[in-house]
């Protein structure tokens, strides 16, 4: 059951503290008078599902969602411990709303509610956030700046082997709770992920360690990696008749569980087999195009920015366009919701999501400065009404504007640092595109009010 406000803060407690612990630090008094607003909270009021409005068990206060949500970007807590931060925190509990008498609330609960609220809802906040400070605190969008970025994806540096060991373990388990749903008779699916282990051991150990990377070696890791996708696809075959099995035999009372067992199964030897032919393509020396890197991230992807220290990344491309003031050194403005697509898309591609938020919100900057990834002519048929700067391929004739907008656009990719560092945009801990979109939103979001409120302190 949804639930738009919380309950009162107040207690007759509060009236024994000190002033300085019943008041806020000016930092979160700044913060506490931004999301005051009811017009923040609009956007999940509308979409929320019909159906949560008056069903189910009831749920948080979304007021008291949202500045757990906001609390966590800023201070780069865990889900555990920002629950348990804020109980030990008399500040943080009258900023999130929870009373000095009253439980915060638990961390699945929070974890769960940032899944389910999704990407477009915390965008959407961040558009309400962006009009308002046209309208009420006169914001003057003079100046954009737009670079993209990778937001790394929660996963292990992948492998061959050391996927189709993840495939076989998975096969296995999710063979097992099937085979318990259909009884005697069922299908069984062998678990081989110690044999695949044994052979993603040897390959670290023995051929790494011992041969290095001499030809001997690279041909006894191909051999190796081979016999794990055979392992694969053996227990493919299995999981297949397995769930064949169970959509025939489902009759009756528990028809339903053993058909959304059955599919789940599917669904596992549908990325099982990805891999097994990625392993193919590798034996045969063939290029792999859209590659898997991860069964709990199957959105993730290999991408390329060509870093020194860092050849490739596992993630999410995404475009962040920061508007601001003037183009001055320092300027710190506010940053539109990041567009992003799956795989390694260039910058022309991302650009039209960025435009079109501009369009929604209503905006034009006059001056936008981009790097040299841009094509000038695609840039400027996506921003007409804009003066661009491209750097090294489209500048002003005179000096001192050349000057002003190089000096801006580099100020960019410290933005970029500044939001890995700072609020959590270096590396996604929710899983799936959606998840990575909802994780940098909610970074964004924080950004942006943490912005607003140095403007008004």
């Amino acid at each position: 059951m949804l639930r738009l406000a919380g309950e009162q803060v107040e207690s007759l407690f509060d009236e024994a503290l000190p002033i300085e612990v019943r008041e806020l630090p000016h930092d979160l008094a700044r913060l506490d008078e931004l999301l005051s607003d009811p017009a923040l909270l609009a956007p999940i009021a509308e979409r929320w599902e019909a159906s949560a409005r008056d069903r189910g068990r009831p749920t948080i206060a979304m007021t008291l969602f949202v500045r757990l949500m906001v609390v966590k970007q800023r201070s780069g807590w865990g889900y555990e411990t920002l629950v348990k931060e804020v109980s030990d925190s008399f500040h943080l509990r009258r900023f999130v709303g929870v009373s000095v008498t009253a439980s915060v609330p638990h961390e699945s609960t929070i974890r769960k509610l940032a899944g389910r609220l999704g990407p477009e809802i915390v965008d959407e906040i961040t558009r309400v956030l962006i009009d308002k400070a046209v309208r009420e605190r006169r914001f003057s969008a003079r100046a954009m700046r737009v670079d993209s970025t990778v937001v790394e994806s929660d996963v292990r540096w992948p492998s061959d082997a050391a996927l189709a060991l993840d495939a076989t373990r998975r096969l296995a388990r999710e063979g097992a709770r099937l085979e318990g749903l259909i009884g005697a008779g069922a299908q069984h699916v062998v678990d081989r992920s110690r044999a695949a282990g044994k052979r993603l051991r040897l390959i670290g150990r023995t051929v790494g360690r011992r041969l290095g990377q001499t030809g001997g070696a690279r041909a006894q890791v191909l051999k190796l990696t081979g016999e794990t996708g055979q392992l694969v696809s053996r227990s493919i075959r299995e999981a297949r008749r397995l769930a064949a099995q169970a959509r025939a035999t489902a009759r009756g009372r528990g028809a339903q569980r053993k058909l959304h067992a059955a599919e789940r199964l599917e669904h596992s030897a549908d990325q099982a087999e990805t891999v097994a032919r990625q392993i193919t393509q590798r034996l045969a020396g063939e290029k792999i195009t859209d590659r898997l890197v991860s069964l709990a991230d199957p959105d993730a992807r290999p991408i390329g920015k060509g870093k020194l220290g860092k050849r490739y990344e596992f993630g999410y491309v995404f475009q962040l366009a920061e508007l601001t003031a003037n183009t001055r050194r320092g300027a710190r403005g506010l940053i539109l919701p990041a567009a992003t697509q799956i795989g390694s898309p260039n910058e022309n591609e991302l650009l039209p999501a960025t435009a079109a938020e501009l369009t929604r919100l209503g905006l034009i900057p006059r001056e936008v400065a981009l790097d040299g990834g841009f094509s000038p002519p695609a840039s400027q048929a996506t921003l007409p009404d804009s003066t661009l700067f491209i750097a090294g391929r489209q500048q002003p004739p005179t000096r001192r504007p050349r000057k002003r907008l190089a000096s801006y656009r580099n100020g960019c990719e410290g933005r970029i640092s500044h939001l890995k560092r700072r609020y959590g945009l270096r590396r996604s801990r929710l899983r799936g595109h959606p998840g990575a979109r909802t994780w940098v939103g909610w970074g964004i979001l924080a950004y942006n009010l943490d912005t607003l409120s140095i403007r008004t302190g």
